[in-house]
Parts: structure tokens; C-alpha cells; sequence
């Protein structure tokens, strides 16, 4: 199957035309984080680079848990788009954005009543407080828009349009970035002006994705629009796939939460090590999460098409290129690990520390890259509920070996994070087995 896959030269192209432009896209997120720290670190007092922190990192986890949207965006988007349904794509994509309307309304209606405790239970000093909570309030003027970005990006590349996704994320960051040197220093905003910034750079983002949309949807006429917009049936399975998404996405938060949270009691190189070596694994990502975008497109569309080969085929070759980046980076970390270390801090005591666990971070992208492949293929199945399983099943059995490994420190918190990220691709693994009933019709 593997020959075959490599022999069709359409898959492979189709392939590359969608990786590509997402590894680019991913790769353009962690830049703006950098911009926003360098602005900010240049005005005089350390409170308002930790206020910029401090609020980016509750506004990053508020758009992080509606994240939901993009991935149930683009499996619906891609199925339709296989069976050349244009009226299920314009429904799918009013849903999503009607539901961004009423995501956006519950999140403010949660966040603003919240967040002076929020800010008082982190326990910092009052002038950080002050400007963080003056960050986050100008922020949310932009979560609509951030919402609406997550929709148009999964709807485009169900589309297998991953190009149109990135020059929409790609102007939202350089908007960002080019607005916030010029608010920070040119206008004397200071935190106020990067926060600015980035709510126009969102807004921006998202208007070129409405464009977008607009410019590939079908203009034709919405036949019984709001007979099926007020129907509960035609809602449940947008609905149901979020929910699990959601849910699955929570409990992988929790995990990563837990590894921070003990290896905080283990003192404070241990944990300044462990967030080192984690960010190893966010750059593997964005390599992965290129290629695993690209299979949910190819999956919903071959699923639309009810193409068997097809599908066998885009899941063997992301399964190759996949593989190949894991064992590069692994390598990589290998050979390099001490150098990735100290190009994050120059403190020798945490970089002892974390050479002690560099094997870890050479293992972690041969064993997490089997759920980065997966991952794509059942979120362009829309089989989300699979997804959830797995999820909680994966950490329903390492919770307990990881109160075993305790006596281990730090060693035993790696291995029972190693043994999650494994189970979790092997509880996927056993339901792509049964791959064959997602067809309603035999392979020819």
C-alpha cells in the first residue's frame, strides 16, 4: 500500500499543497510570542512584561479551549466538499460562525466576572495585576474575531484551500507584529499597545478570512435556511463532535498541567527543566500538526467520495513523511539536546539538570507522532467520540502508574508521560482498525 501511496503523484501533491502552507502557518505563532516579549521587555519595569505574560496566557487559554471549532470545522467541511455538496458547506460554515456569536457571549459572560480573582489568586505584586487585567479586557474586544479565525481556517482547509488559511494567519501576525512596535514605542502605549495590536491584527485576520470564504463559497440561494437552522437535528452532530473535541482537548490540558504541578514539588530547576524539554515537543509539533492537518483534509474528502484507496493511501503516505520527521528531530535532541537547552537559558543549574533527562526528549517524538497522525484522521472522519475515549482511557491507566513511579522523581513523572502519549496513539490505533465501517459501500 506504502509503493502504491508513493506511486500516485496526485495524493502526494495534493499532500505537500496542504502541509506545506500549515507548517508555515504553525511556524508564524511562536514568532508574534516572541515579538510581543521583546517589545514589551524593553520598557522599563519587569511588572509589564509579566502583566503581557500573565494576560496572554488566560486570553491564550480562553481562544486554546474553543480550539474546537477549527477541528470540527474541517472534518464536516471536508466530507461535504468530497461529495460536492454545496449547500451542506455554506450550512456548515453559518453554524460554526453563529456558533463563534454564541461562544464568544458565554466566554465574556464567564471571564469578566472572573477575573479580578483570577489575577488575586496568582498572588502578584498590584501593579502587575492592574495592567494585566487592563490587557486582558482590551484582548477580549478581539475574541470574536480570534474565534471566527479558528472557524474560517478548518472550513478553508476542508477545502483543501491550506493556502487561502495562511495568508489569513499570516497577515493577523504581521499585523500584530508591525502594530505593536509602532503602539509600544512609536505611540507610547506600552502593555495597552500590544494588546491593541493584536486585537486589530485579529480582527484583520478574520475579516481576509470572511473574504476568503466568500470569494470560494457558493453564491446560490439558501434553500429552507432557517427551517434548518432552527432544527435541533441539523445542529447535534456539529454539537456532539465540539462537545468530545472539547472534552478530549481539557483532559490532554490536564496531563500537561499535572507534569508541571509535580515537577513543582520537585523543586524549582526541576520544573524550569521539564517546561526546557516540553518545548522540544512544541516544536516537534509543528512539523506533525502540518502533516496531520493535511490528513484531515484528505480523509474528510475521501470520506465524502466514499474512496477507500484514497484514503489508504493519504493515511500511508502521512504515516511516512511523519515517521521520517520524528526520527529527525529525535535524532536531533539527541545530538544536539545540550545546545536546545542552552539556547533557552544560560542558568547552569537548570541546564545540568535537564541533561539528565535528554533521553526523554529524544523518545518523546518517535512515541507522540503515531497521535499526531491519528488525530488528523479522526478529526476528518468526525469521529470525535473515538478520539474522547482514547483520550480519557489513556489517562485513566496512567494515573495510577504514575502514583507508583512517584518514589522515582522526576524519572518516574517522564516515563509515566511517555507511557500516556503511547497508550493514547495505541487506544487510537484500535479504533482506526475498524476504518472500514466509516464507507457505506464496498472497496471496487
Amino acid at each position: 500500500m506504502l509503493l502504491d501511496a508513493w506511486r500516485h503523484a496526485g495524493t502526494r501533491q495534493r499532500l505537500f499543497a496542504l502541509a506545506i502552507p500549515m507548517i508555515l502557518s504553525n511556524l508564524s505563532v511562536p514568532l508574534v510570542a516572541l515579538v510581543d516579549s521583546a517589545v514589551v521587555g524593553r520598557l522599563p519595569h519587569a511588572y509589564q512584561l509579566g502583566a503581557v505574560a500573565v494576560g496572554g496566557s488566560i486570553y491564550t487559554m480562553l481562544v486554546w479551549t474553543c480550539g474546537f471549532l477549527r477541528m470540527g470545522s474541517t472534518g464536516f467541511a471536508a466530507q461535504a466538499a468530497g461529495r460536492n455538496d454545496q449547500q451542506a458547506l455554506r450550512y456548515i460554515l453559518l453554524q460554526s460562525l453563529l456558533l463563534v456569536c454564541v461562544l464568544s457571549v458565554l466566554c465574556l459572560a464567564i471571564v469578566l466576572p472572573l477575573l479580578p480573582q483570577i489575577l488575586q489568586w496568582m498572588d502578584t505584586s498590584g501593579d502587575l495585576q492592574s495592567l494585566a487585567q487592563q490587557y486582558v479586557l482590551i484582548r477580549l474586544y478581539g475574541l470574536p474575531a480570534a474565534l471566527m479565525m479558528h472557524v474560517l481556517a478548518g472550513w478553508l482547509l476542508g477545502l483543501q484551500n491550506a493556502r487561502a488559511a495562511l495568508w489569513m494567519l499570516l497577515l493577523a501576525n504581521s499585523v500584530n507584529i508591525v502594530l505593536d512596535i509602532y503602539f509600544v514605542f512609536g505611540l507610547h502605549w506600552e502593555v495597552a499597545g500590544a494588546a491593541r495590536a493584536s486585537v486589530i491584527a485579529e480582527w484583520s485576520g478574520a475579516l481576509l478570512g470572511l473574504a476568503l470564504a466568500w470569494r470560494y463559497v457558493d453564491k446560490g440561494p439558501l434553500l429552507n435556511f432557517w427551517q434548518h437552522l432552527l432544527r435541533w437535528a441539523s445542529w447535534r452532530p456539529l454539537l456532539a463532535v465540539n462537545r468530545d473535541i472539547l472534552i478530549r482537548s481539557l483532559a490532554l490540558q490536564a496531563v500537561f498541567f499535572s507534569v508541571t504541578f509535580q515537577g513543582a514539588r520537585l523543586g524549582d530547576n526541576t520544573v524550569a527543566a521539564n517546561a526546557l524539554l516540553l518545548n522540544g515537543l512544541l516544536l516537534c509539533s509543528y512539523a506533525l500538526d502540518g502533516l496531520a492537518h493535511a490528513l484531515e483534509a484528505l480523509t474528510g474528502h475521501a470520506l465524502g467520495q466514499q474512496d477507500r484507496r484514497a484514503l489508504q493511501r493519504a493515511l500511508s503516505l502521512v504515516s511516512m513523511y511523519a515517521l521520517l520527521a520524528s526520527l529527525l528531530f529525535a535524532v536531533l535532541f539527541w545530538w544536539l539536546g545540550d545546545v536546545f537547552i542552552a539556547l533557552q537559558t544560560n542558568i547552569a543549574s537548570v541546564q545540568e539538570t535537564a541533561s539528565q533527562y535528554l533521553i526523554y526528549l529524544a523518545l518523546l517524538p518517535l512515541i507522540t507522532v503515531w497521535s499526531y497522525v491519528l488525530d488528523g484522521l479522526f478529526i476528518g472522519a468526525t469521529r470525535a467520540k473515538e478520539m474522547r475515549n482514547s483520550m480519557l482511557l489513556a489517562v485513566l491507566v496512567c494515573a495510577p502508574v504514575a502514583w507508583l513511579l512517584h518514589d522515582l522523581g522526576n524519572h518516574g513523572l517522564w516515563i509515566a508521560f511517555l507511557l500516556f502519549m503511547a497508550l493514547r496513539s495505541v487506544f487510537l490505533g484500535v479504533s482506526a482498525r475498524h476504518m472500514s465501517s466509516w464507507f457505506h459501500r464496498p472497496l471496487s
